[in-house]
């Protein structure tokens, strides 16, 4: 009964999309006229014939075969190759080199003193069904780049994924990791921001490991007969502080080119205070199996076969030791350039990193090669006589594992510039096989659910969006189901960091997105030596579909960018989206107010410890200070403005043509959009980071804080600063509407 259903809701979706694209083959696409519109979908018709899935497969074998990370040869080798193709493809093409910090090991010693004697393997074993597994001469070892070097001896604390909250978990429980190594879980926050908080709260040394339950055998079976990570897989990966900011850590703000003043290594500050080192669950079980003190909350338990304990008590022993060469190694960004044919001085710039952390198939190759294939057909059609209005700029970065280096340093080094003439950064990374994901600038969103609605799921014939939105509708939360039925566009996330969009949207204010698909294709080889060839091609896209599908998406977003009248940029969007940031951060306060009153009636009245079982050890913990009623008139008054500043300009530019040279006017005040939400003194304690509305969590790293400077002052009971940067954001937010008004103005 079921089966025939669903066979019946698949016919009723499939002929809807069918119905739907036969609709969408005659709208009038956003920037484009009706005429233009047509000329346009002809040309993206053309586009897709051009497409080859035969190119990603051999391209990834190719740029995969060997280990090329930072500095290495065959990172070397991989940028000419990319740079190769690109001129015969007829990119004016250059390679432009940045002189970067890259330290690799030279020590790495994990030993267990007592209760007994072990001594971790620290290698990833190569396996006869992964054919690239044996290059154990130009593999990095497994190591966080960017801990510092450190030979230090305690007892061992478990404490879950190591965020702010689970220290407050364990000082609860009368555990201090004071002069103590701790261990902590890959997930629940960037790697990062386990060893800093580890050493806000006085830990000496700081070991990651992937547990099963996120990464493992509960979550399916290991590679290789599944794609999910075995014993000995380890994650690879920076741990430089990157929420103050990304790119070389002896450089901030500027180009780490010749004559470059840099920071002394002892005064670089995204560096870790204590040495930190990622270990596979075989080398992390004897260490949590031996541990004492009390169990551990429920939800902390990983799937190993043991109970989990809290450590603390000397029942568990370790020495830690870690060296690295602290070298200064070059880095190979691909420029490729193709020169508008009216407003060259408009840029649109589409990027994807080349470097890995070993063989990296599916981190970065896998989005990679579906760029290199969009560019390779865009050139092919600038052969046959197209030329897009503006220009169209494709980079493949070096150096983004370690920190963002090759994008920020040429972010950095052409800052100017591209202030002037960037218009919309798309990035790509690793991509896979299932749903579309987008974030970005939420001024780009109606125009992206536009092109995600004229690609088609290579697997299901369904729009990319379509097939998105009914995952929403089957898997999303009450919220996002009723909200996904009545909201004509799907919302894209805001984006944190953790990939090369940050120096563009976060630090330059360039309108930026983030395109994958994935969902389908497991997990397990991320950052590990079985990021290879055989595992994506078995795992991850094995017939190339989503490349191409990819490459469709990220091919329609450069080209309508690139061809538009004016910049399909759209505010209502936007206005309803920071509505609903204002909601949240009045909420937050609302939410932490009541659980500040709640919590503290309980410490005075004995309920808390009252509960607690007398043969544990708790420390009930000391009153939290009272939440004040903040002032958000200012935030809630601009939002106001917002809403009806964008509202105009959809009224203004409904069914109306400009003239050309009105065209460029409003292109550059589109353009300008995004860098009136950026503030030159950046964010509190991290002057880099210069976008009032999104930004990497200073404690989650990779994760996005919306309204970041209010909404983290809150969160760290700053109240004081939560008022001054209302105020400011207050500020930000009329002056991006004032540059609404004047775009309105223009029709």
């Amino acid at each position: 009964m079921r089966q025939s259903f669903l066979k019946i809701f698949s016919v009723f979706l499939l002929t809807c999309s069918v119905l739907a694209q036969s609709m969408l083959s005659d709208k009038t696409l956003m920037g484009f006229s009706a005429e233009n519109s047509t000329r346009q979908r002809v040309l993206e018709q053309k586009f897709d014939a051009l497409l080859k899935k035969e190119n990603l497969c051999q391209w990834m074998k190719r740029l995969s075969a060997r280990p090329h990370h930072v500095g290495s040869p065959y990172g070397k080798e991989n940028a000419e190759f990319i740079a190769s193709l690109f001129k015969s493809w007829g990119y004016e093409t250059n390679i432009e080199q940045f002189d970067v910090l890259f330290p690799t090991p030279k020590t790495r010693v994990l030993e267990m003193i007592s209760p007994e004697k072990f001594t971790a393997k620290l290698e990833e074993p190569n396996l006869q069904e992964d054919s690239t597994s044996n290059q154990k001469s130009e593999q990095l070892p497994t190591y966080n780049a960017y801990s510092i070097d450190g030979d230090v001896t305690g007892d061992l604390v478990f404490v879950n994924y190591g965020i702010p909250a689970d220290y407050e978990e364990l000082a609860k429980r009368g555990v201090d990791v004071k002069g103590k190594i701790v261990i902590a879980k890959y997930g629940g926050s960037w790697r990062g921001i386990k060893p800093k908080v580890a050493a806000e709260n006085g830990a000496i040394g700081c070991l990651i490991y992937s547990d099963p339950k996120d990464d493992g055998y509960f979550q399916g079976d290991v590679y290789p007969k599944g794609a999910w990570k075995n014993e000995f897989g380890t994650q690879r990966g920076s741990v430089a502080d990157m929420p103050v900011f990304p790119g070389d850590p002896l450089t901030p703000h500027v180009g780490s080119i010749k004559g470059a003043k840099r920071l002394a290594l002892k005064d670089a500050p995204t560096l870790t205070k204590i040495p930190v080192l990622p270990i596979s669950y075989s080398d992390a079980l004897p260490l949590l199996r031996n541990l004492g003190g009390a169990v551990a909350p429920e939800n902390w338990r990983g799937a190993l076969p043991i109970t989990y304990h809290l450590g603390g008590t000397s029942a568990v022993k370790v020495h830690l030791k870690l060296e690295f060469n602290w070298d200064i190694k070059p880095a190979y960004d691909v420029i490729a350039k193709l020169t508008g044919s009216e407003r060259l001085n408009q840029w649109i710039i589409r990027g994807n990193h080349h470097d890995a952390w070993v063989n990296g198939a599916d981190d970065p190759i896998s989005g990679l090669v579906a760029l290199m294939e969009e560019a390779r057909a865009v050139g092919e059609l600038a052969k046959q006589g197209f030329k897009p209005k503006r220009t169209i700029v494709y980079a493949a970065w070096d150096a983004e594992e370690p920190g963002l280096l090759g994008s920020t340093e040429w972010a950095e080094t052409h800052a100017a510039m591209l202030k002037d003439k960037a218009a919309v950064y798309i990035n790509t990374d690793s991509n896979g096989r299932g749903f579309l994901g987008i974030g970005g600038s939420h001024t780009l969103e109606k125009f992206i659910n536009e092109v995600a609605r004229d690609v088609i799921d290579p697997q299901t014939k369904l729009s990319v969006l379509e097939r998105r939105r009914a995952r929403q509708m089957v898997d999303g939360s009450p919220t996002v189901k009723k909200e996904t039925k009545e909201r004509k566009d799907l919302r894209i996330s805001a984006l944190g960091s953790g990939s090369d969009y940050t120096p563009f949207l976060q630090h330059l204010g360039i309108a930026s997105l983030n395109i994958g698909f994935g969902g389908e294709d497991g997990g397990g080889s991320y950052h590990s030596i079985y990021d290879s060839f055989d595992h994506f091609t078995r795992f991850g896209d094995p017939n190339f579909d989503y490349g191409i599908a990819l490459a469709k998406v990220c091919g329609r977003t450069t080209l309508r960018l690139a061809n538009a009248d004016v910049l399909p940029f759209e505010f209502t969007n936007f206005a309803e989206t920071i509505g609903q940031y204002v909601k949240d951060v009045l909420k937050l306060t609302e939410t932490m107010r009541e659980e500040t009153d709640a919590l503290n009636q309980m410490i005075k009245d004995g309920s808390l410890l009252a509960v607690q079982d007398p043969k544990e050890t708790f420390v009930v913990p000391k009153p939290k200070t009272n939440v004040p009623y903040l002032n958000f008139a200012p935030l809630q008054n601009a939002l106001e403005t917002l809403q009806q500043s964008a509202k105009n300009y959809q009224t203004a530019t409904k069914d109306k043509q400009i003239s050309p040279e009105a065209q460029k006017q409003l292109d550059k005040i589109l353009m300008n959009t995004e860098r009136a939400l950026t503030r030159d003194a950046g964010l509190p304690r991290r002057d880099w980071f210069k976008h009032q509305i999104y930004a990497p969590g200073f404690y989650t790293g990779y994760g996005v804080k919306t309204l970041p400077g209010v909404r983290e002052a809150i969160e760290q009971r700053n109240w004081k600063e939560a008022g001054e940067q209302i105020e400011i954001v207050s500020k930000t937010i009329e002056n991006f509407a004032l540059e609404i008004d004047r775009a309105a103005k223009l029709f």
